[in-house]
């Protein structure tokens, strides 16, 4: 099952919507564990460190945040990038396709567009 990082201003609804569907997913939220506040690469930091894919709406800062991280050699978990105007219900179905679907090493130094 994958390990997932919902970003601070990742959409609370998909993130109750994903625990409702499936209760056992393991995913935390920024503000869960103290990083409430901190920039893109502490929490890319915190999230390689404790092998977690980051959730993000962040399409202006997180991609290239995560792109600096894999040219300087370090390690990359995973970033999962969402739209935000993408439907709830459909991003819901998305992240639980994602994590039905592969392993957390597969997603390794790589930056995604969901949908796929």
């Amino acid at each position: 099952m994958l390990r997932l990082l919902a970003d601070e201003n990742f959409n609370g609804e998909i993130v109750r919507g994903l625990l409702l569907r499936q209760p056992d997913l393991d995913l935390v939220r920024v503000q869960d564990v103290g990083l409430a506040g901190v920039d893109d690469p502490e929490v890319l930091t915190w999230a390689a460190e404790n092998n977690r894919i980051v959730l993000t709406h962040d399409r202006a800062t997180m991609p290239d945040c995560a792109y600096e991280r894999l040219a300087a050699g370090q390690v990359l978990a995973g970033v999962f990038i969402l739209n935000d105007r993408f439907p709830v219900g459909q991003a819901i179905q998305e992240i639980l396709l994602m994590v039905a679907c592969s392993d957390q090493a597969e997603w390794s130094s790589r930056v995604v567009h969901l949908p796929l």
